[in-house]
């Protein structure tokens, strides 16, 4: 039974990696004798990425693109894709090929055999610092011991969707996006297939530790409040020792007198509890702002422009709005 197969690619100046990218994707797309459309997402790119884009929609119309408006980051260009998407299964993967297309085939067996989601587990991750690896390994480990459900460990964004799965992700419109929690908290039938993460074909990679380490908290921030729990049990245990410590400095104050006055001590305390207050006041912040953040209803993403789609968008879809530009 053939199945049209939707592939989603976000890019954010990734023009060096396009053809390259194209190439290897639709060809084994090809190989699989499925019909298929490979849906690109501008993501408010600075170079020529969108200029590439269209070349590629005037020569092949299996090349679908919309263009966001501006970057609105790689976690909401995926739901943009997902939206946009026709397919009875949906592919997620990254234009750098560090997601090698050639295992789009595994992971649409495994759809057979009647998976929901397919997602891929790097075996090893080529050209990646090792501390960026340790950190991810931790990140996993902390994520899955603080939430409810499993986030598969040593997972990126490329795996496969079924179309429930897709129409599933399609009613969560939360702005703060964890997409591979979002993957896993949606439940349905999930298995894994491994492979070997490969070096970038072109370009740096766009993610900094700092953006990682947002991304972490986001990821815990969105799934648990266990951190708000963390707070108040960590308060309780300083308040607790703050009054031991009191009762202690009274006792010997009235046994063995106090000539000297306790200005090093008073000074840690004060900085200890400080330092704990402004900890717990951060946590609490977090939660607030993402709660000020969702009150708003904001739709998730404005698209200046798509080609190669029959119209704009679904109807049905309420978190981004476009035009079509397939005419011009």
């Amino acid at each position: 039974m053939y199945h049209l197969i939707s592939v989603v690619c976000p890019m954010y100046n990734e023009m060096d990696n396009i053809t390259a990218f194209y190439e290897r994707t639709v060809k084994v797309l090809t190989d699989t004798g499925q019909p298929f459309e490979l849906i690109c997402i501008n993501d408010g790119s600075c170079d020529r990425t969108l200029d590439r884009l269209i070349a590629l929609n005037q020569r092949d119309n299996r090349v679908k693109v919309i263009d966001l408006s501006r970057n609105y980051g790689k976690e909401i260009a995926m739901s943009a894709g997902i939206d946009y998407s026709r397919g009875e299964a949906v592919i997620l993967i990254d234009a750098d090929l560090q997601h090698p297309p050639e295992m789009i085939p595994a992971l649409v067996e495994k759809w057979r055999e009647g998976y929901d989601v397919v997602y891929a587990t790097r075996s090893g991750q080529n050209g990646e610092p090792w501390l960026k690896r340790w950190t991810s390994h931790i990140f996993y480990k902390v994520i899955n011991k603080l939430t409810s459900f499993d986030v598969p460990g040593d997972t990126g964004d490329f795996r496969l969707l079924d179309r429930k799965v897709v129409d599933a992700l399609r009613q969560l419109h939360e702005q703060h996006r964890f997409m591979k929690g979002l993957f896993s908290w949606v439940g349905f039938r999930q298995t894994g297939v491994t492979y070997n993460q490969e070096p970038r074909h072109a370009g740096k990679s766009k993610w900094n530790y700092w953006q990682l380490c947002n991304l972490a908290i986001e990821g815990i921030t969105s799934f648990s409040y266990t951190p708000l729990r963390f707070a108040t049990f960590f308060g309780l245990v300083v308040a607790f020792l703050s009054i031991v410590y009191g009762i202690y400095l009274i006792i010997d104050t009235l046994l063995h007198g106090n000539p000297v006055p306790g200005y090093p001590s008073l000074m840690v305390m004060i900085l200890f509890l400080g330092g704990v207050q402004l900890f717990t006041i951060g946590i609490i912040g977090e939660y607030i702002g993402r709660t000020y953040i969702e009150t708003k209803k904001r739709p998730l993403y404005f698209v200046r422009s798509t080609r190669g789609f029959d119209t704009a968008a679904p109807v049905e879809m309420k978190c981004g709005s476009g035009r079509s530009e397939d005419a011009q």
